[in-house]
C-alpha cells in the first residue's frame, strides 16, 4: 500500500473519530472535553494532509514551520474554547 492510500485511510479513521466525539454531546459528555478532542483530531488531520498530500514530508524545515504555526493556532483556539470570557 502506498503512502497516499495509508494517509487517506488514516484521514478516514480520524474523521470517524471526530464524528464520534461530536455525537458524545448528546450523551451528556462535557462540551469542553469534546472540543479539545475535536481540535486535537483536526490538528492531526491537518498535519497529515500537509505532510502526505502536499508533499511536505520531503521538506522537513517547511513541515516544522507549518506544524509549529498549526499547533500555535490550535492552542489559541483551545484557549478561546476553554476560556471564552477572557
Amino acid at each position: 500500500m502506498d503512502a497516499l492510500t495509508r494517509a487517506w485511510l488514516a484521514l478516514l479513521v480520524l474523521s470517524g473519530l471526530t464524528a464520534a466525539a461530536a455525537t458524545l454531546k448528546d450523551g451528556g459528555a462535557d462540551i469542553r472535553i469534546i472540543g479539545i478532542v475535536v481540535l486535537v483530531l483536526a490538528l492531526l488531520k491537518s498535519r497529515l494532509i500537509l505532510s502526505r498530500y502536499l508533499g511536505l514530508a520531503g521538506a522537513p524545515a517547511w513541515r516544522r514551520g507549518f506544524n509549529l504555526s498549526l499547533t500555535l493556532f490550535v492552542l489559541l483556539l483551545l484557549g478561546l474554547h476553554l476560556f471564552p470570557t477572557l
